[in-house]
């Protein structure tokens, strides 16, 4: 048991939070924030890390992130002071970056949170588009949910 506390002790020293995008990586700037052929005109935001590292899983994601560290909760009490918020606007106003892709789950809190954000994000010049949801590869329509279904219908495009 010693060896596992000790390791985990090493790892919570050596584990911290990018300045820049609030991933999770032994240096400050973070791994991908640092790297040279990531396009920067191209902000993923993502409700946390483990959200970010779905999208680095998949390989299908080449830009940089901002993690909020949560969602907007008016049950939960949380509000934009409590999340990433500042960060993400000053990084967009800085410049160089043309469209923020909210990738926010599709729950209530993720929607009022992407909502919020695109009515703070669009008047400082950027594209602002959310990532599409709908039916899942592999999935059969007789047990989707109706929430799904509808917004499966609602984002069609042509094939």
């Amino acid at each position: 048991m010693l060896p596992l506390a000790t390791a985990l002790a090493d790892a919570v020293r050596a584990v911290k939070s990018c300045s820049e995008c609030g991933n999770l990586d032994s240096q400050d700037p973070c791994t991908i924030c640092r790297d040279p052929r990531r396009e920067r005109l191209l902000l993923c935001v993502v409700e946390g890390v483990g959200d970010l590292w779905a999208l680095e899983r998949a390989a299908v994601f080449d830009g940089l992130y901002h993690v909020l560290g949560g969602t907007l909760s008016a049950l939960s009490g949380v509000g934009p002071e409590d999340l990433n918020v500042a960060s993400l606007l000053a990084r967009v106003e800085q410049g160089g970056v043309t469209e923020v892709i909210l990738a926010l789950g599709a729950t209530v809190d993720g929607a009022t949170t992407a909502h919020w954000l695109t009515d703070r994000l669009r008047p400082l010049g950027v594209t602002v588009t959310r990532v599409a949801q709908g039916v899942p590869i592999g999935g059969a329509l007789d047990v989707l949910d109706d929430g799904t279904l509808g917004a499966a219908l609602r984002a069609r495009r042509p094939s």
